[in-house]
């Protein structure tokens, strides 16, 4: 019963926008049908702004209200906070942060919608109407954050499984001779994934002047991955004092491929766990009905 009003909603609004992105790419594709023509020119100002896309007409001076919104509201601390995770997260141009801000300053105004829907709409009760305006309060209040928290996480876990397998070509790739910057080159070619993206940024930095140190730096902090960092550590060690890159690459391979064997059994050590959850509130109440369902109703005739 409380599952159908709910849905119903959603199909609602989901089908309102729907509408509204298909007129939205039909008057696109009249305009860009008619600039195509020779000669085409816009008289008034009207039609010149009606011309231009939804994007720049409609969505980006909301956006920009909503993101001077969430400054205005939003401590500093977190926005920097923020700005690190969608770094980590691989979105780490000032466009994103400012739609990740004004995505929270809608979930936030949403609130107030969903109290009204929950008790005067949906018609649920007064205990489950806030049993519901509840659920889509937090789900509106930690939404934005889990969902990126969520992005961050499957990020680094791709760096860290691929970065034995670069190490493994790395090593090899200097121990036949190249140097360290050109075999990371040809390694990252070879290697495509988020952690070859941060190598070939770093050799860039690199490339356009900045010291390798400074530039491996930053690559910890934009990846966030204790794996990384040891890597780093121990290159830039290297680099001090002396030794051998090979050597250290050939270590430090070794150490990755152990501590992904260690990750994956840690990792399998942690289903049964999880798979505990679901058996308990799903697969047991059904297991006793079908055992001990019959029982229960031969008692009770029995009894009558």
């Amino acid at each position: 019963m409380l599952v159908l009003p709910i849905i119903a909603l959603f199909v609602a609004l989901g089908l309102g926008v729907w509408v509204v992105l298909e007129q939205a790419d039909e008057r696109a594709t009249i305009r860009g049908s008619l600039r195509q023509l020779q000669g085409y020119e816009l008289d008034n100002a009207r039609d010149r702004e009606l011309a231009e896309p939804v994007r720049e007409r409609v969505i980006l001076p909301i956006v920009t209200r909503l993101v001077g919104v969430g400054k205005v509201f939003t401590p500093a601390d977190y926005v920097a906070k923020v700005r690190h995770r969608l770094t980590v997260a691989g979105k780490p141009t000032q466009e994103q942060l400012d739609r990740f801000l004004a995505v929270r300053v809608i979930t936030i105004a949403l609130i107030p919608v969903w109290f009204f829907v929950s008790l005067f709409v949906l018609h649920l009760g007064r205990r489950n109407g806030f049993l519901v305006f509840a659920l889509l309060a937090l789900a509106s209040v930690l939404g934005p954050d889990a969902i990126l928290n969520r992005r961050m996480a499957e990020r680094q876990h791709l760096i860290q499984i691929k970065l034995p397998d670069i190490l493994d070509l790395l090593t090899i790739s200097v121990e036949a001779g190249l140097g360290f910057e050109q075999a990371l080159d040809r390694t990252v070619g070879a290697v495509p994934g988020p952690l070859s993206e941060e190598f070939a940024r770093m050799l860039g930095e690199v490339r356009a002047g900045a010291r390798r140190a400074d530039a491996m730096r930053a690559l910890d902090e934009r990846t966030d991955v204790s794996e990384v960092r040891s890597f780093v550590l121990a290159i830039l060690q290297a680099d001090t004092f002396g030794v051998s890159i090979g050597r250290v690459l050939r270590s430090q391979a070794d150490e990755m491929r152990v501590r992904r064997r260690q990750l994956a059994q840690e990792r399998a050590m942690k289903a049964p766990v999880k798979m505990l959850i679901p058996m308990v509130f799903c697969v047991f109440p059904a297991l006793f009905v079908v055992v001990i369902g019959p029982a229960v109703l031969s008692f009770i005739h029995g009894f009558k």
